[in-house]
């Protein structure tokens, strides 16, 4: 039996564990993550892209690049770019769709939503792109709306994970891509130690000297490890009803695109 379980099946707190989920390394009610998600990229908003380029040293733009030549997006399409945040994957969809396209980018979080908005703005996309706040678990989209779905590193922080997969399905059309690019489990154990020195020291250093909130950044890199690993998460594509179901690593498995089809 685990420290954090009584004889009853209940949390440590007296909750059902049915109502409990994880905040990090913490456990809280369900009904309460999304709040503190929200609370989290409240604060975050603002510094959000140089906080990005730092963390990664700049590469998480490879890892989005990749994802769009994966995606299959072209001239025409409509496409759902979910957590969209500050837009960096709905911009290079607005140009593969073009004119006669459409780009949605859907984010739960206002202030992430308001930072994307200006940013795309101040860069003249206007045209075939919308924002709408959005849960990923129930989206307010018609069933076969998109050709393609994409949610970059906002998997992690949905309370049912397992609910938005089906949701995101159900808004594919036939054959529609759903492309999923999350933090994942490194292959190699060297890296992986030293992946978790590099996350759970200089990500909450940087935090706090960057956008003054360390906390923050250590509730993102717990979250990470509290991600389900690539096999996982690929099987839990699988069950959402997907096919054809893969995922590509990348930096040694630090970040994987997951990408799977709607028959």
């Amino acid at each position: 039996m685990s420290e954090q379980q009584t004889p009853t099946g209940q949390a440590a707190n007296g909750q059902n564990q049915d109502d409990v989920t994880h905040f990090g390394f913490r456990n809280v009610p369900k009904s309460q993550k999304a709040g503190q998600v929200a609370e989290v990229f409240h604060s975050v908003a603002g510094k959000y892209d140089l906080m990005n380029d730092l963390m990664s040293m700049g590469i998480h733009r490879l890892w989005k690049r990749f994802t769009i030549e994966l995606s299959g997006v072209r001239t025409g399409h409509q496409v759902l770019d979910i957590a969209g945040g500050t837009g960096d994957l709905t911009m290079k969809f607005s140009d593969l769709v073009g004119p006669t396209g459409k780009v949605v980018l859907a984010d739960i979080n206002a202030s992430m939503l308001q930072v994307g908005r200006s940013r795309l703005t101040d860069r003249g996309y206007a045209g075939n792109i919308e924002y709408v706040q959005a849960d990923a678990e129930h989206l307010p989209f018609p069933d076969n709306s998109f050709n393609a779905v994409s949610i970059a590193f906002g998997l992690r922080n949905v309370t049912d994970k397992d609910q938005a997969l089906r949701d995101m399905t159900r808004v594919l059309k036939p054959g529609g891509k759903l492309m999923v690019l999350e933090f994942s489990k490194p292959t190699n154990p060297l890296l992986s130690k030293a992946y978790d020195t590099y996350s759970f020291s200089a990500l909450p250093l940087m935090g706090q000297l960057i956008a003054g909130d360390s906390e923050s950044y250590k509730y993102l890199a717990e979250s990470i490890r509290m991600h389900p690993d690539q096999d996982t998460l690929k099987g839990m594509m699988e069950n959402a009803g997907l096919v054809n179901c893969k995922y590509h690593n990348m930096t040694g498995g630090i970040v994987a695109l997951h990408v799977g089809i709607k028959p």
